[in-house]
């Protein structure tokens, strides 16, 4: 029987018809699949059962568009299952387009650990495969409290591909946000001088974020911290190593953006080689949003917002909050620059200017000085 084939975006699950090549909602590169249905979810092992071993599927490369929406549905309920005989799976933490997250028990170690596993018919696609590589390189490398590494890059037996990363015990910054409304300035400015630190060392190392956002950044309750929380940047999966070689270089193939569109740079929605200022753009729209819970720049849909960012500067925040400090809100619009150049150098230096922007109250309060 003929197929017919359509793009699906493997973030949201929205659906294009060729020649579509990334998604208008989030930015994602559209994966090429059979018409079909891809169920999801399913019935978890109920709970006290007994753990039992990940059932053994047929290899990945081997799989039919049916086999295929089988795996996904058992991918989707592992609770109460040890994968590859090393973690005992509690229970699922969320899952998105691409990937499943589980709580699990390490068996030798005794660690709780977040394990993430990669959607099977995206085990399939080369390109996918490789991103998902390059995130276990890369976030093995970074060891800050503001960011969170990969413990462990895995293939079981079966094919199914996961990475084990520390179990966090928190709140996403997008639900906090949700839940209590803008940031007074020195809440938000003690976090976002955090996620400066974190994102400054993995610039260090050569790692550029590029889909910084709210649902990236969770908060760590933290009695050691003047506001009580430590920011903690997550999901380096679209980051990408600045010298990157030609393996890496075809992930992003011209056209293709990847990210999240309501806080991409300029130049990654023109889909320009980026830098470190690419992720001091994407904190900024981050903090306008914390402070104001509104984005920088309107538009009905995705792809009109990103057009208003390539036109030029938005509405400072003291249009929306005129208590809000000058100097805060003139050091906000400087890391919204359209041109990279016109924006602060590096985190560090963005950092800096928070801190020092502040009210001499706050700043005192904050950093005890």
């Amino acid at each position: 029987m003929a197929t017919e084939t359509t793009r699906r975006c493997p973030r949201c699950g929205a659906s294009y018809a060729p020649p579509a090549r990334f998604c208008v909602r989030d930015g994602s590169p559209l994966v090429e699949v059979a018409t079909m249905d891809f169920p999801r979810g399913g019935t978890a092992a109920p709970n006290g059962a007994a753990a039992v071993p990940v059932p053994a599927p047929a290899p990945a490369s081997a799989l039919s568009g049916s086999d295929d929406a089988e795996l996904t549905r058992r991918y989707a309920t592992l609770t109460n299952q040890v994968l590859d005989h090393r973690y005992q799976v509690i229970r699922k933490l969320g899952e998105g387009g691409m990937s499943y997250v589980y709580q699990a028990h390490e068996l030798d170690g005794g660690r709780t650990v977040a394990v993430k596993i990669l959607i099977p018919r995206l085990s399939r696609d080369p390109g996918s495969v490789e991103r998902l590589k390059r995130e276990a390189q890369m976030a093995m490398r970074l060891e800050h409290p503001n960011v969170c590494p990969v413990l462990r890059y895995g293939q079981t037996e079966d094919a199914m591909l996961y990475l084990v990363m520390p179990y966090l015990a928190g709140e996403p910054l997008n639900d906090h946000e949700t839940r209590r409304g803008p940031y007074p300035v020195d809440e938000g400015v003690d976090l976002l001088v955090q996620i400066c630190h974190g994102l400054q060392h993995a610039h260090d190392l050569g790692i550029i974020h590029r889909d910084l956002k709210p649902e990236n950044v969770m908060l760590v309750p933290d009695t050691t911290r003047p506001k009580g929380f430590r920011a903690v940047v997550m999901d380096f999966g679209l980051a990408k190593e600045r010298w990157a070689g030609p393996e890496v270089q075809k992930l992003t193939q011209t056209g293709i953006v990847l990210g999240t569109p309501e806080f991409m740079s300029p130049e990654q929605i023109r889909g320009r080689p980026l830098d470190g200022r690419s992720d001091v753009y994407a904190l900024a729209v981050l903090a306008f949003e914390m402070f104001t819970g509104q984005l920088p720049f309107a538009g009905k849909s995705a792809q009109e917002t990103m057009l208003a960012r390539l036109r030029g500067q938005p509405a400072g925040i003291r249009t929306l909050r005129h208590d809000f400090p000058a100097r805060l809100d003139a050091a906000l619009l400087r890391a919204l620059a359209l041109q990279a150049d016109e924006r602060y150098g590096s985190m560090e230096e963005f950092a800096h200017a928070l801190e020092s922007a502040a009210s001499p109250g706050v700043f005192a309060r904050l950093f005890g000085r």
